[in-house]
């Protein structure tokens, strides 16, 4: 049985779905209440998408409620780690929001935790029983539509890894890596570089886990330009674009995403939905 807390969001399909209502009460408090019968179950799939702390609520209690039901195993499908980029603490006061919120799911006693291409290594190692879904099938879809032949970019050493590995399973692509600096007093982003001369007008496909604001690509496309690069495309896993996306498709032909953080229907952006990766 699959219970879907997010309704739109179904990457394990509809078949065998639970159901059930929630609600929010007026003082902020999620609230939820199974509807399917579950007496002769006991192994169920939860899927979510976490794009704020309430949501994360609506899923303690879910795992409460099912548990109460007597449901003994429970695997849950996260695909966007929240707090993956807080992964580390850069200045006194801050917290390492990725271990509080990778305690919380570990308190819940999950037969297992699949999250999709996170942000470092850091939240697999936080997570019990965690499952890793990599970011492989989802850039060969991307390059399958670009149709073209294109340089993977790496936008920073973190990246670097694990598009490495993609070029690998995709029998070799060219790989460029790239730079940035990010000011730890204010957190603006600065000192793009590319670490090539002379890209003679090839088309480059840029491939991260997160874009959020989109400072990070429109910073590295200018740098790109500037070092003769053709079609710029962008491929991320977690799609935020918490300013939008106009800034962004004045430099990308096309960008792609998964319904990983939610559903998008935004001129520029074609979305692959996780359901045809996993």
């Amino acid at each position: 049985m699959i219970l879907n807390l997010d309704p739109s969001f179904q990457p394990l399909g509809q078949e065998h779905t639970i159901q059930f209502k929630n609600f929010t009460f007026s003082g902020g408090e999620p609230h939820i209440k199974i509807l399917s019968n579950l007496n002769d179950i006991d192994e169920v799939s939860v899927t979510t998408r976490i794009q704020s702390f309430n949501d994360m609520g609506l899923l303690v209690i879910a795992i409460d409620a099912l548990r109460r039901m007597t449901i003994k195993r429970i695997h849950l499908l996260l695909p966007y780690m929240p707090a993956a980029r807080q992964d580390r603490v850069m200045i006194p006061g801050e917290s390492l929001s990725v271990k509080v919120y990778a305690d919380i799911i570990n308190s819940l006693n999950l037969e297992s935790v699949t999250i999709f291409d996170p942000h470092s290594e850091v939240a697999p190692a936080l997570l019990n029983n965690c499952k890793v879904i990599s970011n492989f099938k989802f850039i060969e879809q991307v390059i399958k539509d670009i149709n073209s032949e294109v340089i993977l970019i790496s936008p920073d050493g973190g990246a670097l890894k694990k598009i490495y590995k993609v070029s690998e399973l995709l029998g070799g692509l060219s790989v460029v890596e790239c730079s940035k600096k990010r000011n730890v007093k204010n957190g603006k982003l600065e000192g793009f570089k590319v670490y090539e001369d002379d890209l003679f007008g090839k088309d480059c496909l840029i491939v991260d886990d997160i874009c959020d604001g989109g400072g990070t690509f429109i910073g590295l496309a200018e740098e790109l330009k500037t070092k003769n690069a053709g079609r710029l495309y962008l491929a991320v896993s977690h799609g935020i674009f918490s300013k939008g996306v106009s800034v962004l498709n004045k430099y990308f032909t096309t960008m792609y995403t998964t319904d990983s953080f939610k559903d998008l229907q935004e001129d520029g952006i074609v979305q692959i939905i996780l359901k045809e990766l996993i």
